[in-house]
């Protein structure tokens, strides 16, 4: 309860940041599917940072997962300016949710993506398997959240949601090209790949107790 209320007093303080720059998007007539979009294509260019990385830049040399990280962290900004330019441009709407939810997913994809192809690229092998099991849990925990949500359950609990994973990986990723050490990029890659498919199996079971509670009634 208590890493709930500080999850929700952060984020209190960074829409309170934010507020003017939401703003004044909502002045300029931009949608919030132009800026959900602007996410994606900034997690596109993440991705192909790394990509770049992994063909033109030497083993050891971690500077492009350092830019890609800096661009990750900026593209997550995006994640928290679509929903308010949403609420106080009074522009909600279901597609507008449902494309959200879809573009993080391809966006949260395309960016481990990103760091599998650059470990493996660069012979990381057993490295690149944290990124390719973070990508399982990242996907199974969004997967059973709206998988519960269709059977009527409200599933958003867990260790390792979007946010922190998107934090976790961009911090990993500048620190990794900061410091020019590949475990400060693969120990915090491991726990996001560890608490992820944690957090979805504690979703699965509390599904699996309220179901079995409404079909004993």
């Amino acid at each position: 309860m208590k890493r709930v209320d500080a999850r929700n007093k952060a984020q209190q303080i960074i829409y309170k940041m934010i507020d003017p720059v939401v703003r004044g998007l909502v002045k300029m007539g931009v949608t919030p599917n132009f800026v959900t979009g602007t996410g994606l294509f900034l997690n596109i260019i993440a991705c192909s940072i790394l990509i770049y990385g992994s063909i033109h830049g030497e083993r050891g040399d971690f500077s492009s997962v350092g830019w890609a990280g800096a661009v990750i962290l900026f593209a997550g900004l995006f994640d928290m300016l679509d929903g308010q330019v949403a609420r106080i441009g009074k522009k909600s709407s279901r597609y507008g949710a449902l494309f959200d939810s879809v573009m993080d997913r391809y966006s949260e994809l395309i960016v481990l993506f990103g760091i599998c192809y650059y470990l493996i690229m660069h012979f990381y092998f057993l490295s690149s398997l944290f990124g390719f099991i973070a990508l399982i849990g990242s996907m199974m925990v969004s997967y059973v959240r709206a998988r519960a949500e269709g059977l009527g359950i409200e599933c958003k609990g867990g260790f390792m949601q979007r946010p922190e994973r998107v934090v976790t990986i961009s911090l990993a990723s500048i620190g990794c090209g900061i410091f020019d050490q590949l475990l400060v990029l693969v120990i915090p890659l491991a726990v996001v790949a560890l608490l992820s498919n944690i957090t979805a199996i504690g979703r699965l079971n509390h599904c699996r107790k309220v179901l079995t509670e409404e079909d004993e009634r």
